[in-house]
């Protein structure tokens, strides 16, 4: 096999009824020169293999190091996260936050204008259950700054108890709806104190996705969909293109529906019927996803205020939308050319609705780049659960996994599991340090704990069901975030080692790296080994590329990962400190420096932190 192999001789064998080596020989006779290509050659039966320029192609990247050579045109718009806002974040919203999270850097990687969205549901049935839930309590908005402990935790065992009580009767139902329709029409007291429940919780997410580095540009908030009549005036259009129509007579009397009847994407529905508007006058969630969604690609002819919510972490701004009146200095939002929705797998359908909306107003270039980039769910083993404080049933403990309940309040919530990884990473790594202070290594177990996190929830394809492990997320071993980072502070420390021996490889002359690297074209083991590494750090730039087409950030972890195993065996097999050849040595060294840099490119497109020490 060469650098780069192609296949393509054997299925046109059938076609032309031909040799598929002679084929490739054809080829490979045909082509010109190409740049960075030493030579074609044919191998095996017709495999068209490309042997590269291993000398100029290294000194390349030594001299430059992994850029995007090209920009990717327009903006994209991600939304992610998307917690609602009546509970703190559980685990399942750490999966959608971490994917949309390096959504996001791959995309400004690859020279995309980016901007992250992270959509606050304040007008929804989960908020109404607990300012339903608060009000039964006799609470009112001046009680919220005297709960003691956690806000989004007192509201994350409210909901549960409120869920139950909605469910015992028809009349407890009912008194949910007219608290939902007074929060949808801005009716006070109930929707004053809604908002204020929203806010507080809110800001208790930002700060759970703080811990794994993760931060948003703007929050907008579906009350303001409504107030700003960006769903009247989504309402009308639909209207007016027959999009919807109202229901005179059957179990949707007074609704407006979308017939999706006729159509091979809901072929599969046994009632194709999807209710826009219910009978008394309130929309449902797919009614202002539709307005949210014209407005994201600039459709809507209306735009928001905005007022500044926080400054993050970062030092950049986050802003809410309002309808109190903006203030100046609100970058220019939504005006998309392409959406993705991170959202999980059971709002498929929901989704795409959503893009039959926008197909049916004619806007089918929109609704082709509507992006769902769904995932499956994340449940628990139940060695985890119980370390966790779960109390399992025999035939649970007995299964290879625990799912978790929000409305039940059978979950875990995201706080709660990281705290717990830090605690186990701090048990982990306090033998080996015995000189660090408390505070260093509480901050390093910290940065281990992230890193197990964050590699965990994209390791694996988007339909996968994930069942969460911290022995296994926690491993130095195997497939994980630490084994990441260790390979990382691994390669740094050899930089470490040769200062203190007065080497500083700055000020060692580039010509001396550039003679080493001709040993590329040397045919012993080292030089072979030393070239994997470096073709595998030339392919980032692809494996980004192909990344983004086929949304499945799981194949760049495993190429992430696959880097870092090839480094460790050559660590292992080529020493430098004690190399006596000057020029294999250099080699070494530059091949290690090559690994370093790409390992921080790639740790930072994951974001994954990478430690001072491990």
């Amino acid at each position: 096999m060469g650098d780069l192999s192609y296949t393509f001789a054997f299925p046109l064998a059938k076609i032309l009824k031909k040799n598929p080596k002679m084929i490739a020989q054809e080829i490979a006779n045909a082509l010109p020169n190409i740049p960075d290509v030493e030579k074609v050659d044919i191998g095996g039966n017709g495999y068209l293999n490309f042997r590269l320029d291993r000398t100029k192609l290294s000194k390349d990247l030594f001299l430059k190091r992994v850029e995007p050579d090209q920009r990717l045109p327009g903006k994209a718009i991600v939304e992610h996260t998307n917690i609602n806002p009546n509970k703190a974040a559980h685990v399942g919203h750490l999966r959608n936050a971490c994917l949309g999270d390096v959504l996001v850097r791959m995309l400004e990687f690859s020279g995309k204008k980016v901007e992250v969205q992270n959509y606050i549901d304040d007008t929804g049935v989960q908020l109404a259950d607990v300012v339903v839930g608060y009000q039964r309590k006799g609470l009112s908005l001046s009680d919220l700054p005297k709960i003691t402990g956690r806000v989004d935790y007192f509201f994350w065992d409210l909901y549960a108890e409120t869920h139950r009580w909605i469910e015992e009767s028809a009349e407890n139902r009912k008194f949910r709806e007219k608290t939902l329709k007074e929060m949808e029409e801005r009716e006070d007291p109930t929707f004053t104190l809604s908002q204020e429940i929203a806010r507080c919780i809110i800001e208790s997410h930002l700060k759970t996705m703080d811990r794994l580095g993760i931060v948003y540009q703007l929050l907008p908030r579906e009350s303001d969909i409504i107030g700003l009549r960006f769903w009247q005036r989504t309402f009308e259009l639909l209207k007016e293109k027959g999009a919807i129509v109202m229901v005179e007579e059957g179990k949707n009397k007074g609704c407006w529906i979308m017939s999706l009847a006729g159509n091979e994407t809901f072929d599969d529905m046994q009632n194709p019927d999807k209710i826009i508007v219910r009978s008394n006058g309130t929309v449902t969630y797919v009614g202002k996803d539709i307005a949210y969604q014209l407005w994201k690609f600039g459709l809507l002819g209306l735009d928001f205020e905005y007022k500044v919510f926080m400054k993050n972490p970062d030092g950049s701004t986050l802003w809410q939308t309002t309808t109190a009146g903006g203030e100046r200095g609100a970058p220019g939002f939504g005006g998309a050319d392409t959406v993705y929705n991170v959202i999980d797998q059971r709002q498929a359908y929901l989704q795409k609705v959503v893009a039959q909306g926008l197909q049916l107003l004619g806007y089918t270039d929109q609704a082709n780049r509507s992006i769902h980039f769904s995932y499956e769910m994340v449940t628990l083993s139940p060695k985890t659960a119980k370390e966790l404080g779960f109390e399992l049933t025999e035939d649970e403990q007995n299964r290879t996994f625990v799912e978790m309940s929000g409305r039940k309040g059978l979950g875990v919530k995201a706080d709660d599991l990281l705290n717990r990884l830090e605690a186990r990473a701090l048990e982990r790594i306090t033998p080996l340090y015995p000189d660090l202070s408390h505070e260093e290594l509480g901050s390093l177990a910290t940065t281990v704990a992230a890193g197990a996190l964050r590699y965990f929830m994209l390791r694996y394809t988007r339909n996968t069901i994930i069942t969460f492990d911290m022995d296994e997320a926690l491993n130095f071993e195997g497939e994980t975030g630490p084994y990441l980072q260790y390979a990382t502070v691994r390669s740094e420390s050899i930089f470490r080692k040769l200062s203190e021996r007065g080497v500083d490889i700055h000020l060692l002359p580039r010509e001396r790296f550039f003679q080493a690297l001709e040993l590329l074209q040397e045919k012993d083991q080292e030089s072979e080994d030393s070239w994997n590494i470096i073709l595998g750090i030339l392919k980032l730039k692809d494996i980004v590329s192909i990344t983004l087409r086929s949304l499945e950030i799981s194949y760049f972890a495993k190429y992430v990962f696959q880097l870092a195993q090839t480094f460790n065996n050559y660590y292992h097999k080529y020493p430098i400190l004690h190399e006596t050849d000057e020029r294999r040595k250099l080699l070494r060294i530059a091949v290690v420096d090559l690994f370093r840099s790409a390992m921080q490119t790639n740790l930072k497109l994951l974001g994954i932190p990478v430690p001072a020490r491990m």
